[in-house]
């Protein structure tokens, strides 16, 4: 029985076609090839499994080959199978990281100055050349300098910065570049098909991400994943296989997000963590489907092989709102480490995400994980509902106007005196909503209508189903039917103009008086003085807060 042999080794390339990934190296090599431009020494630098030690075999093939100096050596000759089967005398092949002292290097020199024995020229391919002894690098030197007519040298390094720089500068450089997934993907699939194994291609983009640029890495996690499907390879085990959660599973989330579902949601996150994948990982992939969503919702045939289902959280979901779960997705991975654990940052990511984007721009009711955890939001309206008021009236202009008949309600309803961000704060709203009332100062109003202008840094918070639930809230507060007329204002008003603040600057000033109050008040306390006067203590501003009393009210340190 013929014994098996590793997929990364069974198809090391052995000529430049079949090197994938590296256009730009092939394309100077191949045409100094052709040409006859040689040079007596190159340096590869790259990530580990990026073809270094491939390119350096190749190149040697093409140097030795009996039909001449080629670009694409014939791969039948004695060279060129001698040195696919690693006994060819005049490729000499030397570990760095094993062979670092000067007598080993001066040793390799000494035999440099002998004609080749079988090839045109003798090849050093030396890797992980940075970790040679400064001794060694000033033994080479010397022969890089003056190098005899038939020896060329190929370094291979992942550290270049730890190269002298009497040595780079005699040394044809090439930075090889990590590998994009498309194109491992491409090549895993290529080579299964000549090896007669079933593959999904959602497998292979996973394998293919996991394998970080490297196509070495890629082929070791091909060969683990042929054995773990039992010569199958399906994006399921595969993703059981690596740790982490699959498409499915996310799609899961981000369509029960899109939906408002806040129990669906928190149950397939759940499915996720009892997985046992890496939930840093699950929030990486959660982010890469929120990109394609948002780029087929920019431009459809730009992501045209969309997963099953992501297509509809993309139609469902406004641009806005995917821009919000893709930056909720990003930042909560990063703030993974001062999560309380793992489970508790991924379940947050995921309320985070329900609280602030959704069909109708509202936060949820209170979650839990059962159906007595509360009420969800009503659904979001359906696509074939005819515009309302308010939509008509942003794509006409910068003015909104909407019109509702809400039920009222006298246990809530009080006369409107002017007081816009009180009734901002008594009606109790959240999410996009109170974001665009915070945002709004009052300009005028009458029994039935109220003006607000809007500055126009915040033109795109006027989302018609945000006005629209603003103007059922300020009609359920005041027990009648309003009308709300947002204008988006050029410029700030002027001095006096208009009824009052907005709701966020009323509250950052009175924040700004109480921090003041607070600051006062330290400075003027007889023991500070003391401290600052007596023994040179400086008082941090910064350290300053002002706290709630046990009345509610601000206290002054």
């Amino acid at each position: 029985m013929q014994a098996h042999q590793v997929l990364a080794r069974k198809w090391r390339p052995n000529a430049f076609t079949d090197v994938v990934g590296q256009t730009h190296v092939l394309q100077a090599l191949r045409h100094a090839l052709a040409s006859g431009r040689l040079h007596h020494a190159y340096l590869f630098t790259g990530t580990r499994g990026v073809g270094k030690t491939t390119l350096a075999r190749v190149l040697a093939r093409a140097l030795n080959c009996e039909t001449g100096v080629t670009p694409d050596p014939c791969g039948v000759c004695a060279a060129c199978r001698g040195i696919e089967e690693g006994r060819f005398v005049d490729l000499i092949e030397l570990d760095a990281a094993s062979n670092t002292q000067v007598d080993r290097m001066r040793e390799l020199l000494e035999n440099a100055t002998y004609a080749p024995t079988a090839g045109r020229y003798k090849v050093y391919v030396i890797d992980e050349v940075h970790q040679l002894s400064g001794s060694a690098f000033n033994a080479m030197l010397k022969t890089l300098e003056e190098p005899p007519a038939h020896v060329k040298f190929v370094l291979a390094t992942t550290d270049p910065q730890k190269i002298p720089v009497t040595v780079l500068s005699r040394c044809m450089q090439f930075g090889l570049k990590p590998i994009a997934p498309a194109v491992i993907a491409a090549r895993m699939a290529y080579i299964l098909a000549e090896e007669g194994i079933d593959a999904e291609p959602a497998a292979l983009d996973l394998l293919a991400r996991a394998a970080q640029g490297s196509l070495r890495d890629g082929l070791s996690l091909l060969d683990q994943a042929i054995a773990f499907g039992g010569g199958r390879v399906v994006a399921g085990g595969v993703a059981d296989m690596l740790g982490v959660a699959d498409a499915d599973a996310l799609i899961r989330v981000l369509d029960a997000v899109s939906r408002g579902d806040a129990p669906a949601a928190l149950a397939a996150a759940d499915a996720i963590h009892e997985k046992g994948v890496a939930l840093d990982g699950a929030l990486q992939e959660l982010a890469r489907l929120v990109r394609q969503a948002a780029l087929h919702k920019a431009l459809p045939t730009a992501a045209p092989d969309l997963p099953a289902g992501l297509a509809d959280i993309a139609a469902r979901l406004s641009a806005a709102d995917l821009q919000v779960l893709y930056q909720i997705a990003v930042h909560a991975r990063s703030e993974l480490d001062w999560a309380p654990d793992a489970e508790s940052g991924f379940v947050m990511s995921v309320l985070r995400m329900l609280a602030l984007a959704g069909p109708d721009g509202e936060p949820l009711a209170p979650a839990g994980r059962g159906a007595e955890a509360g009420a969800q939001r009503p659904p979001a309206r359906a696509q074939a509902e005819p515009a309302s008021a308010a939509q008509h009236a942003v794509d006409a202009g910068p003015v909104g106007t909407v019109d509702r008949h809400p039920a009222p309600s006298p246990a809530d309803a009080a006369p409107f005196d002017g007081n816009w961000p009180a009734l901002v704060e008594r009606m109790g709203l959240g999410g996009k909503v109170r974001m665009l009332a915070d945002r709004c100062e009052l300009a005028s109003h009458d029994p039935s209508t109220l003006q607000l202008r809007l500055g126009a840094t915040f033109r795109r918070m006027l989302d018609p189903a945000a006005l629209d639930r603003l103007t059922e809230a300020v009609g359920a507060a005041l027990g009648h039917a309003v009308r709300l007329d947002v204008r988006v204002a050029e410029q700030a008003a002027a001095a006096g103009e208009g009824e009052g603040q907005t709701p966020l600057a009323r509250r950052e000033s009175a924040r700004a008086a109480r921090q003041a109050q607070a600051e006062a008040s330290i400075r003027g306390d007889p023991f500070v003085r003391g401290l600052i006067d007596e023994m040179g203590g400086v008082l941090l501003d910064a350290s300053i807060r002002p706290l709630q009393n046990h009345a509610g009210k601000p206290g002054e340190v």
